[in-house]
């Protein structure tokens, strides 16, 4: 079974799961932009020692190349654990990111969020040149 196949989508307005891509719609060519990737905007997601979100992945496919490139990789490792038990640690991380990139082509961002529960989610945004 192909890894794609373990891949969820949904509307990140609907979904807590889905992360939610913020940027600019279109970009000048070889100028720096930002990038925030977060989830919980419409829904919050829990955030305890037994059901969080471990990373966000992003990547970015230029139109015409065949593959995409590994843009970041944003992990969140702090969920409430401690040596008291589970949720009883005084820091935790939230799953939200920003990051600045540039591009010359236009393009697609894709995003994939990992649930320790439900698994891997994925939203994109399109990304076009001014």
């Amino acid at each position: 079974m192909p890894m794609s196949n373990n891949v969820q989508t949904a509307d990140w307005k609907a979904e807590k799961h889905v992360p939610a891509i913020e940027c600019p719609d279109a970009v000048k060519p070889g100028e720096m932009f930002e990038v925030k990737v977060a989830l919980g905007k419409a829904a919050e997601h829990p955030n305890t020692t037994e059901h969080h979100i471990a990373w966000i992945r992003v990547f970015f496919r230029p139109d015409g190349d065949k593959f995409a490139y590994d843009v970041g990789y944003f992990a969140f490792n702090a969920h409430g654990a401690s040596v008291a038990g589970a949720n009883k640690g005084s820091v935790y991380t939230h799953y939200t990111s920003a990051f600045m990139m540039k591009v010359d082509r236009p393009g697609t961002l894709h995003a994939v969020a990992c649930c320790n529960i439900h698994g891997l989610w994925e939203s994109e945004k399109r990304l076009a040149l001014k």
